[in-house]
């Protein structure tokens, strides 16, 4: 039996444009309770400060609270409805040049009926009895028993029969733990047993085994999986064993459900950084690092996208950055620790069901009575950014690519306009190749000095001028057998090494991705790290003082790694162990130079990545969102940027920022995507209130308005750039609040607002900056007018910085000017931070 089927879409270039989405029900079952064992109704104290309340009340349910809130749940069971269900199932999945789609091929087994047969209390006394060791006693176990019974039709041959029907049962027994993790957090582990599973005789045990063994953490369900029984049944414990016990094949299971209550009026935020919704109840959320897409649902670009390169537009739910973390309008929150693939299933009203593919599931239920206690109870556990250097947040990072020449051009004619920068970004410092896509790098990380003749001069006397130099890098190799004038072929030493990832038969693994081949760092080998640190070593001893560390979301579900783990949950692994690396080297550098005699204090080291999980915040130094078209739609356009920076800094992305004025262009007779003059002038104007201000030429220069393009857009340029730096007062504060409390500089109204219902339907129309400012940006073509929303508990007026008129009304809207250069922009009045931020403002001869 084939238990793991990858298909290799990389070089098929005629698709369907529409393909279509896996989808999976919701898995039903019945609740049976173990009335000789379990009380009608107890509560038990999990640690110190919580607590579960077990009720036999209309079929049996359970609910997790805090001590201090005892009525309040934190998380609950539907009554008479099981929590825990699992599977057995292969899996299918296609593949191409980083993104990825999963489905069912074919389930095998479900266990979708759950026994509660005992709860009890472990303490510290009892702890053999447990998995692992624990913080905090008592511990709370519920044991019982997962089944399914299912009817499969048995072909009779050579006879006019009608085909029999033949009952398949299957039986595991499960455990789950609830134990205190913090003061604030609930630790919840599943584990299910083996599985007692009447085989299909087609099927041998041995290929169960070795499909759990190797590929049983990926999966999606398909409808096969679903249905069964609804209603609660409460038997003894001899009755309960005549339903289960009638087979004696033991596999192991690769699903595990867990399905609690929620509200129909609940909504549900996070998940990482996702472009086109705030709100996710009614949808269903995979949690999968892959490429974002190209349009994601943007017509017509996903069309052409999809046509030519399978299921290279994406959809809303692709991202660079997902996490299993999510927090509720009821002050709900959890995530799932580990990197196994998973599915949020919201589309009920009632209840959350969470899919994983794995034998196995751990999570943490959070307590909190804000948004922002949840955030700071949540990155307490995962990690939090550190501070930033104030280099970089002091001014523009000016995107610039063409060589020494034409930056020093650049840089004379931004003197002239004033522009306060901060640094120079030369993505292209490696050399530059036309390819069907665009102008890309050539991916060997070193100074092309053809290209950057002077490299090191260019760079000091920069310097000279308070100005740093950022360069650009990724885990992926290219061979370098055409290009000129290399020094160190870096392809060709990690493959002497060893050190690049390998394909199932053992041989290099050449990865399609964009318009090349090339190998990827296995970051899981111990000589990798040590490798590329040297590399960075290099390029910061010229001088270098930041990069975009790019990539990480690609690594093949099929690939074999140094460490032996399955590839599927490395996925969702590799752009944390890949910030790790560039994290390690800035922490090291800094350890021996900055402080030390005839070193600037202020010269320390930044890198910015894409790609992240759940933990990523904790290693990588700052965010940015990828690659977004130049366009003005929705989902892959200018208002996804924002999205992106509202749902990510609601799940731990603190500090953050896009490309100005959006990166991929496309320029085919049919469609054209290219970046207009008033798009990047009102990207500038988004781009001034976030963590960083940078520029980028974008894939195809060419086609793009840039910001030296002409009069118009310098003047504009160096405005904004004097406006971003007028609150880098307040700029700085926020940073360090990031890293002590994980809270994002950008933040979605619900973050200080919960109570305001209207603010919940909020996505990309307006943002606070920290708590005391306000920005309506304007996001579509033509406009000069914004409606802004004036939130509900907000006891001081907001005062529009260009007029001073004052806004004084709780939960009131007001349409307001907003022509190019005057974006509307509001602080509290009276507030110090509004009233410096207008005193900067004045001094830079903005206002």
């Amino acid at each position: 039996m084939t238990t793991l089927k990858i298909t290799k879409k990389h070089h098929k270039h005629f698709n369907n444009p529409f393909p279509s989405t896996p989808n999976s029900p919701f898995i039903c079952g019945a609740l049976i309770l173990n009335s000789h064992k379990l009380p009608s109704h107890q509560i038990y104290p999990i640690g110190k400060d919580f607590q579960l309340n077990w009720s036999s009340k209309n079929g049996g349910f359970l609910s997790i609270s805090h001590k201090s809130e005892p009525t309040r749940p934190l998380w609950s069971t539907l009554p008479g409805e099981p929590f825990i269900s699992a599977a057995i199932a292969e899996t299918e999945v296609e593949e191409s040049r980083g993104s990825f789609v999963v489905k069912d091929k074919h389930v095998h087994s479900l266990s979708n009926n759950q026994t509660i047969d005992d709860i009890r209390i472990i303490n510290e006394s009892d702890k053999d009895q447990l998995f692992s060791s624990y913080p905090l006693f008592p511990v709370l176990m519920i044991t019982g028993k997962v089944f399914g019974v299912s009817k499969r039709k048995k072909k009779v041959r050579f006879s006019r029969r009608k085909d029999s029907e033949k009952e398949n049962s299957t039986c595991a027994r499960y455990w789950i733990l609830f134990d205190q993790k913090e003061c604030h957090q609930v630790g919840f582990q599943v584990r299910i047993g083996k599985t007692d599973l009447e085989l299909p005789k087609r099927v041998s045990r041995r290929s169960y085994r070795n499909f759990s063994l190797k590929f049983g953490r990926i999966r999606r369900h398909r409808g096969g999986w679903f249905g069964g029984l609804k209603k609660s049944v409460t038997v003894s414990s001899l009755a309960e064993e005549k339903i289960v016990m009638k087979s004696s094949e033991e596999v192991v299971n690769n699903r595990i459900c867990l399905t609690y209550s929620s509200e129909k009026n609940e909504k549900i935020f996070g998940f990482g950084e996702q472009f086109s919704h705030m709100n996710f109840k009614g949808k269903r959320v995979p949690i999968f690092v892959q490429e974002q897409g190209i349009g994601r649902g943007d017509q017509p670009i996903t069309f052409a996208a999809n046509l030519v390169s399978y299921r290279a537009g994406g959809d809303w739910s692709t991202t660079y950055a997902p996490s299993p973390f999510y927090m509720t309008s009821k002050m709900r929150s959890m995530y799932l620790e580990g990197y196994d693939y998973s599915v949020f299933d919201l589309t009920k009203d009632d209840r959350i069901q969470i899919q994983l593919h794995g034998d196995s599931l751990e999570g943490r239920i959070l307590h909190g009575n804000s948004p922002s206690e949840l955030i700071e109870c949540f990155t307490g556990s995962t990690g939090r950014p550190p501070l930033l250097p104030e280099w970089i947040i002091s001014g523009a990072v000016v995107g610039m690519q063409g060589g020494t020449d034409t930056v020093r051009s650049i840089w004379n004619e931004m003197q002239r306009y004033d522009v306060p920068v901060s640094a120079f970004w030369l993505q292209d410092w490696v050399g530059q190749r036309e390819t069907v896509i665009g102008s890309q790098l050539w991916w060997n990380w070193e100074a092309d000095e053809t290209r950057y003749s002077g490299w090191k001069q260019l760079i000091q006397d920069l310097n000279k001028q308070h100005i740093k130099v950022m360069t650009y890098c990724n885990p992926c190799l290219a061979p370098m057998d055409k290009k000129p004038n290399i020094r160190r072929h870096h392809f060709e030493e990690a493959k002497k090494l060893d050190i690049l990832v390998k394909d199932k038969n053992g041989e290099l693994y050449m990865v399609p991705n964009t318009a090349f081949d090339v190998g990827m760092l296995d970051l899981t080998h111990p000589c990798t790290a040590n490798w590329f640190k040297q590399i960075l070593q290099e390029m910061v001893d010229d001088g270098v003082r930041g990069w975009m560390a790019d990539f990480g979301e690609g690594l093949p579900v099929d690939a074999c790694l140094y460490s032996g783990e399955d590839p599927i949950a490395a996925h969702n692994r590799y752009p944390e162990l890949w910030a790790k690396i560039n994290r390690e080297f800035v922490d090291e550098w800094k350890s021996t130079h900055v402080g030390k005699e005839g070193e600037d204090p202020e010269d320390s080291l930044v890198f910015f990545m894409r790609a992240g999980y759940r933990d990523t915040p904790k290693w990588a130094m700052l965010f940015w969102e990828g690659d977004q078209m130049v366009s003005w739609q929705k989902n892959d356009g200018i208002k996804s940027a924002v999205v992106g920076l509202l749902s990510g800094g609601l799940s731990g992305y603190a500090l953050n920022h896009s490309d100005i004025g959006g990166y991929c262009a496309v320029n085919l007779p049919f469609f054209k995507y290219r970046r207009s003059e008033e798009l990047l002038l009102r990207w500038m104007e988004l781009a001034a209130f976030t963590t960083v201000f940078r520029t980028h030429e974008g894939n195809k220069p060419s086609c793009n308005s840039q910001f030296y393009s002409n009069n118009r857009t310098l003047s504009h340029f160096a405005r904004l750039a004097k406006v971003y730096k007028a609150w880098k007062f307040y700029r700085v504060q926020l940073v360090k609040e990031a890293s002590q409390k994980g809270l994002p500089i950008c933040r979605h109204l619900f973050l200080h607002y919960p109570e305001d219902e209207h603010i919940h339907s909020l996505t990309y129309e307006q943002f606070l900056v920290g708590t005391e400012i306000l920005v309506v940006p304007v996001l579509d073509k033509g406009r000069e007018t914004v409606k802004a929303y004036f939130p509900i508990g907000e006891s001081s007026s907001w005062k529009h910085i260009w007029t001073g008129k004052l806004y004084s009304t709780q939960g009131s809207e007001a349409w307001v000017e907003a022509p190019i250069g005057y974006p509307a922009i509001f602080v509290k009045d009276g507030s110090s931070v509004g009233k410096t931020f207008l005193e900067k403002l004045r001094e830079y001869n903005v206002l």
